[in-house]
Parts: C-alpha cells; sequence; structure tokens
C-alpha cells in the first residue's frame, strides 16, 4: 500500500490571491506563484516519490513542471471542484443573495455536489492505496480539503475543517494501519520538511 501521500497545492493565482472560486477556469500563476512552485525542491529535499499526479489544470500542473516534475501523470479525478454558477465569485458576495452561505454545506447551482467530488476523490484514493511506495499529487483547494477527509474515513462535507493555502504541502499516511493526516497546511517557503526515514528511488 502507499506508504504516504503527499499533497501540494498549486502556487498563488490572481483569482486565489482575490478569493474567487476557480474551478475549471485555467488561470495560470502569478509572479509569486512561480516563485513558489521553484521553491518546492527545496522544500521537500530527501524526499522522493514512486508515483507523481497532477491536475491537467495549468495552475497545478506548471507548479509541478517548475518543482521539477514534469513527467507528473495528468489525472482527471484530481480537477478543482466545479463551481457552476459560482465559478469566479467571492463567498462575500454570494452571501449577498444567499445569507450564510457554505460551499460544503449548501453546494453550488450548476455545479458538482460534495458526494461527486468525493465519488471521484475515492476513485483515485482506491489506486493510489495500492501503490508500493511514496505518492505527490499536485492539486487544488476544495478537492484536496475532500481528498483527505476521505482518506481518513470522514464524509466530504468534513473538508470544512482543513484550511488549506495556495503553495503548501500536507503528508497524508499511517499510524500502524490506522490512515492518519501527518502533516497539513506547511508553506513551501517556510523551512524545508522533515526528511522520510526511508526515502525511496523515483521510478518514472
Amino acid at each position: 500500500m502507499a506508504s504516504e501521500i503527499v499533497l501540494v497545492r498549486h502556487g498563488e493565482t490572481e483569482w486565489s490571491r482575490d478569493g474567487r472560486h476557480t474551478g475549471r477556469t485555467d488561470v495560470p500563476l502569478t509572479d509569486a506563484g512561480r516563485e513558489q512552485a521553484r521553491a518546492l525542491p527545496a522544500a521537500l529535499e530527501g524526499w522522493s516519490f514512486d508515483r507523481v499526479l497532477t491536475s491537467p489544470l495549468a495552475r497545478a500542473a506548471e507548479t509541478a513542471r517548475l518543482a521539477g516534475y514534469g513527467e507528473a501523470e495528468p489525472r482527471n479525478e484530481l480537477r478543482e471542484w466545479d463551481y457552476g454558477d459560482y465559478e469566479g465569485r467571492r463567498t462575500a458576495d454570494i452571501r449577498e443573495e444567499r445569507p450564510g452561505w457554505t460551499l460544503w454545506l449548501d453546494g453550488v447551482p450548476g455545479g458538482e455536489t460534495a458526494a461527486e467530488v468525493a465519488a471521484r476523490v475515492d476513485r483515485l484514493l482506491d489506486q493510489l492505496r495500492r501503490v508500493d511506495g511514496r505518492v505527490m499529487v499536485f492539486a487544488h483547494g476544495h478537492l484536496l480539503r475532500v481528498l483527505a477527509v476521505r482518506w481518513i474515513g470522514l464524509g466530504p462535507e468534513a473538508g470544512r475543517l482543513l484550511a488549506l493555502d495556495t503553495a503548501t504541502v500536507g503528508v497524508l499516511g499511517h499510524e500502524r494501519e490506522t490512515p492518519v493526516i501527518r502533516v497539513w497546511n506547511a508553506p513551501i517557503l517556510a523551512p524545508k520538511m522533515p526528511s522520510p526515514a526511508n526515502p525511496r528511488a523515483h521510478r518514472t
């Protein structure tokens, strides 16, 4: 089974900086986002990966490429939540029309439900749990929050409890046989992550 799954949220974009819901729109990284991506190898010095996956959307794929993982495998399961009619809008603006609205509990018109996002995440996790080694995943804020809570067996709505900034790293692993979240929301530009005890050679 996968010993660990390292999650990387892509670097900054204009929309993420401005708090706009960015689902399927292919917004590129800002200059700051590209700098964050290039800093990832130093943050993960000593780590190696048996498989590297990315969302096919440009902001995630570019983060992977600039971090030195241009061979990352695009997976549609890693696309961000489809926000439907709320694409490009800020929560504060939506709440002017729907007071108290939350993506996690109220959903979006014309987009995906939390259950639908969880279903595609679950299909991918079923495969990743069978990987013999360590996996790296480049993807998006809400998608990665759903992936993390599904890893530990919670419903997708529990993702609302996990804040996740751009250009951050998380690590999913095990305590004995129990799936756990070992690291969460660690900034790429912070001091480097501790080296794993048994780094593995990367296989392409």
